[in-house]
């Protein structure tokens, strides 16, 4: 049931970095996104896959990881994500990609979901310096990084509190707990 998939699709940040995403599982997520709609059909999204340690290893160091948990400098070592997928523009297609890279990531980490995965959508990136590290062609423009892996965490949904804080946390224990807004708060009665 898509509500399941949703609710399981969390912001996950620490993995099993010793298990294994196939490079096949990461072409079939990508699959997922180039069956996606796209704004005027234009398709500009070209995708980076990453699957071995040492490409890994040269995405790792240009990503944010949770901007609420300002100690935490992100996964440390063994927790880190076992693949990335880069969602990039070709702007030789389109100088702009609407709203396709978070269509696109939403495809990719529901599918991502469904086949036993955890995912992080990742938009502060060192984009000049991943591009460099990388040798991708100034053509493509970085959108977003997929992080993805076997998650490690556990990550809880509540409902905002009267206070209405919306920032994630961490407790004692390592869970990670997400506030969102209620279902009535959303919909405006106009």
């Amino acid at each position: 049931m898509i509500r399941d998939l949703v609710i399981k699709n969390r912001s996950y940040r620490r993995f099993e970095q010793n298990v294994a995403v196939e490079r096949e599982t990461l072409r079939e997520l990508v699959d997922l996104a180039r069956l996606s709609a796209s704004a005027a059909n234009m398709q500009p999204l070209k995708y980076v896959i990453s699957c071995e340690p040492q490409k890994n290893a040269l995405i790792f160091p240009h990503l944010g990881w949770a901007g609420y948990l300002r100690d935490w400098p992100g996964p440390s070592e063994g927790e880190r994500p076992s693949a990335y997928i880069i969602i990039l523009s070709d702007t030789k297609i389109s100088e702009f990609a609407d709203c396709d890279h978070g269509i696109a990531a939403q495809s990719i980490l529901l599918g991502a979901v469904e086949k036993g995965l955890g995912g992080c959508m990742i938009g502060t990136v060192r984009r000049k310096e991943l591009s460099k590290a990388l040798n991708i062609p100034p053509r493509y423009r970085i959108l977003l990084v997929l992080a993805l892996g076997k998650s490690k965490e556990t990550v809880v949904l509540e409902t905002v509190g009267p206070d209405g804080g919306i920032e994630y946390w961490r407790d004692s224990d390592g869970v990670h707990h997400v506030p969102k807004r209620p279902l009535d708060e959303l919909i405006l009665d106009i």
